[in-house]
């Protein structure tokens, strides 16, 4: 609702009626679920497509999202008109009672909802325990002030927005925790072509922020992943040159790939350094992961 009510709010500074229309996701729906490796395909879009659906039959005209909610290839009739300027995009931990990662006693409970933060936690501290969190940010801080857990890992965007980083004991550095791809970012989607919308809403894009993106979910395309795998990506632009960082992790955090690369094109330098990984054992560790064979890069 924080994310739709910014968009509408930046509308109506302009002179545009905007009203929002609440669209229950089956993502939002199903908060007992887990999601695991074996269900990725079946997951796809749970957290887009009753939007999507209701922006095809022309119910709404602008449907607004985390980025690192959407696939990394988006279903026909629909395009990205504006990728807005990214919060931090960062992982942070909250605790209670621990300041830190490295604070938390043997055995101690961390709760995530999210497999690329699992595998990277036990990758950093094998002797954790990790137990599913889901719910909305609300719901999550409530748990970690319980008994339920020591720890939980979350977004930082999330609570910045909401004005609740007071909570936030630990920011985890890209090179630590590698973020999603699109992770801090909203994304303003519309139905293909429809050239008035895109007119009106096109101030809301950030270039920055978008060739950033584009190389992020560029590899995530190659690898063939979605938004509920333990893949990482994460990209910087300066001086108009890009450098993209990248992870693919085992979920039990036992064997780690990391790449860092730089380039100028946001789909081919995803795509490079998919391709680098690939060549690295990251195919093999898809296999693994989902027992089906992982689709190869498309060459730039």
């Amino acid at each position: 609702m924080w994310q739709a009510n910014h968009v509408a709010d930046e509308l109506r500074a302009r002179g545009h009626d905007a009203h929002i229309e609440v669209i229950k996701t089956s993502g939002d729906k199903l908060t007992e679920i887990s999601f695991s490796p074996a269900g990725t395909d079946s997951i796809k879009g749970m957290f887009t497509k009753e939007i999507e659906d209701a922006l095809a039959a022309n119910q709404i005209d602008v449907a607004v999202h985390s980025l690192k909610d959407l696939p990394a290839e988006l279903p026909p009739g629909f395009e990205l008109a504006a990728v807005m300027r990214r919060e931090d995009a960062r992982d942070v931990l909250v605790s209670e009672r621990f300041s830190d990662l490295g604070s938390l006693p043997k055995g101690a409970m961390v709760g995530t909802s999210s497999l690329r933060r699992e595998a990277q936690v036990r990758a950093l501290r094998p002797d954790l325990k990790i137990r599913p969190l889901r719910g909305n940010v609300d719901t999550r801080l409530r748990k970690a002030q319980s008994s339920e857990f020591d720890a939980i890992i979350l977004a930082a965007a999330g609570l910045r927005r909401l004005g609740k980083e007071a909570v936030i004991r630990q920011i985890f550095e890209v090179e630590q925790m590698c973020p999603a791809a699109g992770q801090g970012a909203l994304a303003v989607e519309i139905r293909q072509g429809n050239r008035a919308v895109e007119e009106i809403v096109g101030f809301l894009d950030d270039p920055p922020t978008r060739a950033c993106s584009d190389a992020e979910r560029a590899l995530l395309h190659a690898l063939g992943g979605g938004c509920q795998v333990p893949i990482g990506a994460h990209a910087l632009q300066r001086d108009g040159k890009l450098t993209l960082l990248a992870r693919v992790a085992r979920p039990d955090g036992s064997l780690v790939l990391t790449e860092r690369e730089g380039g100028n094109e946001p789909a081919t330098l995803g795509q490079a350094v998919a391709t680098t990984l690939f060549a690295r054992g990251a195919r093999e560790l898809l296999q693994e992961i989902y027992g089906v064979k992982a689709a190869a890069p498309q060459q730039p």
